[in-house]
């Protein structure tokens, strides 16, 4: 299984400065966040006195006398220079594009920056088949970083997700690009859309997954990915072009890689170029944070 290290050179509106002791310090263009992480079981390196003095936002999730917060929720403790929202910059190798970003109650920002490798491979795959404008079909999209990248590529893009407010957020980042083109935007169960284009004969050239481990669809559908990830490669197999590209991510603890690939080959048929990696994100005091596995395929005649 490859590794792949965050390309700094792409990223100049982001860094990872230290982590450590299940947390985390980061800048996202001139704001520095200080987050949960619970990949990072080692020790920071930087003294505690130096993530107070940089950070402009905290992101606390543990129990605080007088605040009512669960797993998933926590609140934002915030320094005199801290913004609710501000635009980074991605400066891609043939491609660039901006996103907003803003604290959300959750603690994202809406931007996972280790999947710009992921970017990049879904502008070739599409910039190779650009003069037929490839269909490609974002699952699960979020605030739009891979659609952006497919925009940038030549594709028309569906971009699907099953939260309303994310879909509006993913839209504001495309008005943010004039020099990409319009986007189709759904809301909608993933699975669910993804057998009626089955049933439809709708077909696509490349599908973007990003599920998931537990969610909730539109209409409160439930989502387990270890209990529907076979029904769902299973779908998106039948919505496949003959020449295609499938990019999954997978950010579940528990679920191998490995088994992803043994249900891409099961329900994938044909000659089939597949990659498993690890995403990775280097600090500026030395540690590699491991962020998700993913698995990419490309099928040719």
């Amino acid at each position: 299984m490859s590794v792949y290290s965050l390309n700094k050179a792409v990223w100049k509106d982001y860094e990872l400065i230290d982590s450590g002791d299940f947390e985390k310090l980061e800048r996202f263009g001139q704001m520095v966040l200080w987050r949960p992480e619970p990949q990072a079981v080692w020790s920071k390196q930087l003294p505690l006195s130096e993530w107070k003095k940089r950070h402009h936002v905290r992101y606390i999730r543990s129990k605080t006398p007088g605040i009512k917060l669960t797993s998933e929720k926590g609140i934002w403790e915030k320094t005199p220079k801290a913004q609710e929202e501000w635009p980074i910059t991605y400066h891609g190798s043939e491609f660039h594009f901006k996103l907003k970003l803003q604290l959300t109650s959750f603690g994202h920002v809406g931007l996972f920056p280790e999947q710009s490798d992921n970017w990049e491979y879904i502008y070739k795959q599409v910039k190779a088949h650009s003069e037929t404008k490839p269909k490609v079909l974002n699952l699960f999209a979020y605030t739009g970083g891979a659609s952006l990248a497919a925009a940038a590529g030549g594709a028309f893009v569906s971009h699907l997700d099953s939260i309303k407010k994310t879909v509006t957020w993913a839209n504001q980042n495309r008005q943010l690009n004039d020099h990409l083109p319009e986007m189709r935007w759904v809301v909608e169960d993933a699975l669910a859309f993804v057998k009626r284009e089955a049933r439809r004969g709708n077909k696509y050239h490349g599908i973007i997954l990003d599920p998931p481990a537990y969610g909730r669809g539109p209409k409160g559908e439930k989502w387990v990915l270890e209990e529907q990830v076979d029904d769902l490669v299973k779908s998106v197999a039948q919505i496949l072009e003959e020449e295609c590209f499938v990019v999954l991510n997978l950010y579940s603890m528990g679920l191998s890689a490995v088994i992803i690939r043994n249900l891409v080959r099961m329900h994938i048929k044909g000659s089939l170029e597949i990659e498993l990696g690890e995403n990775v994100v280097p600090s500026s005091t030395g540690a590699e944070l491991p962020l998700g596995t993913f698995l990419r395929v490309s099928k040719k005649n």
